[in-house]
């Protein structure tokens, strides 16, 4: 016999995983569908008693206008960024003071400070030695619960473009 999501009772429901949902779910917010991100990345994210995770799917709800950062599907639970340990780059990608790589602890002003500087930048080279050396945990410290190399490589197109110099 099981529950409901699949785990023999002896199990608890510590190890129990929430049930993947066939459907978008979407903010209950704004009403955009967010990205389902692993009950990992919200425990590590999140500043609260780890009571309040609930046995659910959750998604990242990326909209910088959106208060919610996560929204549990199933039972209405949401996640401000006030709930979290850190801000989050999605909600203020124009704020050079936010990490825009949460591993190795880069923002915008970081990369700006690099290109005026030295006129390039390695931040894109030193992730991806990072990466290569197994010192990177995106999924779990970066709140979108995924890579951040996409957006970094953003910030570093935007600076160079606003700084004048051509892309590498």
């Amino acid at each position: 016999m099981s529950d409901s999501c699949g785990c023999p009772p002896e199990a608890g429901a510590a190890m129990c995983r929430p049930p993947i949902t066939a459907r978008p779910v979407r903010c209950p917010t704004n009403q955009q569908v967010g990205k389902v991100v692993d009950t990992l990345t919200v425990k590590a994210m999140l500043a609260v008693p780890l009571t309040q995770i609930l046995p659910v799917e959750y998604r990242f709800c990326r909209d910088p206008n959106c208060p919610t950062v996560y929204y549990g599907t199933g039972l209405l639970q949401l996640f401000t960024e006030v709930d979290l340990r850190e801000r989050v780059y999605q909600k203020h990608f124009h704020e050079e003071d936010v990490f825009v790589c949460y591993c190795f602890q880069h923002t915008g002003q970081s990369i700006r400070t690099e290109l005026q500087t030295t006129g390039k930048s390695t931040v894109i080279e030193a992730i991806n030695a990072g990466i290569q050396a197994g010192q990177c945990a995106c999924d779990i410290r970066n709140p979108q619960g995924s890579c951040c190399l996409g957006n970094v490589r953003t910030v570093v197109q935007r600076l160079q473009s606003e700084l004048g110099i051509p892309p590498d």
